[in-house]
């Protein structure tokens, strides 16, 4: 009788509602006879009309977990970067740190940002070709720049790793490629070379109706490949026609330039590979002065069939020397000057 008697005593309090001002005690005290009702199972809930409030309050409680664990999971997002300071821009764009605050951001595209180039500091810093950002804006957007064949108005697009730059108006063509310092290079070809470049495969997969593809390095995915083609091969890629033309396989004694770690533009041939289970291959590379060093696979681009390379390569032909050695040649090169 006094556990009903107490049941009573607590519904009349429910129904009162909000114009009954609680203590902490008597809060605890409410909690604990909703506990009991629990006990007694819904039948006793509802007969003393206990059964709404008791599935308030856990409705309530369990919202307000909800409501905790959200804010303890989230990062509030505050949208995407727009902005890069001229300090933290990659070494490989080769800026001074006193021409301002700022450097150009690269616009998301088929290459990452820390290995990619935009055409800002492509024409305005290593061509000349402009003076400020804005004449670099009124030369792109009268569509005088190709990129892989493709018109780009974007000053900030980010051209990368083997992309293939024309200027028809000047009947140039480059292609992007590191030096032995890790830097990108200003390397002009002809015309014919010009026409195709080089893609290493990323992915191979099988997609949507059972359609082949593979995803190059420059996010390109190419359906109907050659079933011989698989992952860190190098395809031959006509810009034109945007068809496969030829592949070299990822194998020993092919030439390969080096795209990461600090090896960065150095040229070889595969020696060995080293398979490490749960871990990074590594990959031997001897280069034309018989010198052997080793890097990830991740980091190998093949670019030719045996020794003969498929595209031609910068000042130096991915030979890394010495500083003794460079020191020599800036010395033979004095002298023959005199």
């Amino acid at each position: 009788m006094n556990d009903i008697a107490e049941l009573i005593r607590a519904n009349d309090r429910v129904r009162i509602g909000s114009s009954y001002r609680k203590t902490s005690s008597q809060t605890a005290w409410d909690i604990s006879m909703v506990k009991k009702t629990h006990l007694m199972g819904c039948d006793g809930m509802e007969k003393f009309g206990l059964g709404a409030y008791a599935q308030r309050e856990a409705k309530a409680r369990a919202r307000r977990r909800r409501q905790r664990q959200d804010l303890k999971n989230t990062n509030m997002a505050r949208g995407p970067k727009k902005h890069l300071k001229r300090l933290a821009a990659p070494s490989s764009w080769m800026l001074d740190k006193l021409s301002g605050t700022y450097a150009p951001r690269p616009s998301p595209g088929p290459h990452k940002l820390r290995e990619s180039l935009p055409l800002t500091i492509f024409l305005r810093n290593r061509l000349k070709y402009a003076l400020t950002g804005k004449e670099v804006l009124s030369i792109v957007m009268q569509r005088l720049i190709k990129v892989d064949g493709k018109v780009r108005t974007d000053p900030t697009y980010p051209a990368g790793f083997m992309d293939v730059i024309t200027i028809e108006k000047s009947g140039e063509h480059f292609r992007l490629l590191y030096d032995v310092k890790g830097r990108f290079t200003i390397h002009r070809i002809t015309p014919e070379e010009a026409k195709y470049k080089l893609l290493k495969v990323r992915k191979v997969a099988i997609g949507a109706k059972g359609v082949p593809h593979i995803v190059t390095h420059d996010g390109r995915t190419i359906r109907y490949p050659d079933p011989l083609i698989k992952v860190n091969d190098t395809v031959k890629f006509d810009i034109e026609q945007g068809k496969i033309v030829d592949f070299v396989k990822f194998d020993t004694g092919n030439i390969v330039m080096i795209t990461g770690g600090r090896n960065m533009g150095r040229a070889g041939v595969i020696v060995h590979r080293e398979k490490h289970i749960g871990g990074f291959d590594i990959v031997h590379v001897k280069d034309s002065l018989e010198r052997t060093f080793a890097t990830r696979v991740t980091n190998i681009f093949v670019i030719g069939e045996g020794t003969k390379a498929w595209v031609s390569l910068p000042k130096g032909k991915g030979l890394k020397l010495t500083i003794s050695e460079e020191r020599d040649v800036r010395r033979r090169q004095r002298a023959a000057e005199h």
